[in-house]
């Protein structure tokens, strides 16, 4: 069956590079990704990664949903460290039922594109507040 939505190659591209790229920094990184409504294409909304939680915050609108992969550095009890690659789904509750119900149908897809395994719900920005434990 055919996808309603699109990926360009270069999406793709910055998706792989984002994460094989991710797996050796120290530091959090996100890109922020945005379904077009008129060519329903999923493309990054940030040229450049976000660096933080309060930066990321700012960064995502408070009325539409977005996907966010997340590579999220942190230490193991035994030192080691940890990279997960997650993929954010934020959905603030001001979104309307159209935007909810069109991010909805494409975050398995996107998902799977992205390459990630974890999937976490973002709902309001307490729910970044607890987002290691999360992890």
């Amino acid at each position: 069956m055919p996808s309603l939505y699109s990926f360009s190659s270069e999406t793709l591209a910055e998706l792989r590079k984002f994460r094989f790229g991710s797996a050796r920094i120290s530091t959090m990184q996100a890109a922020i990704y945005t379904i077009d409504t008129t060519s329903y294409e999923i493309k990054k909304e940030n040229d450049e990664p976000v660096v933080s939680v309060e930066d990321l915050i700012e960064e995502l609108p408070d009325n539409s949903p977005r996907y966010i992969v997340l590579s999220y550095p942190y230490k193991l009890p035994d030192g080691r460290l940890k990279t997960p690659l997650v993929l954010l789904y934020w959905i603030p509750p001001t979104s309307s039922q159209g935007s909810r119900m069109l991010y909805a149908a494409a975050v398995e897809e996107f998902r799977e594109k992205a390459g990630v395994s974890k999937l976490i719900k973002v709902e309001d920005e307490d729910d970044f507040e607890d987002l290691e434990e999360q992890l």
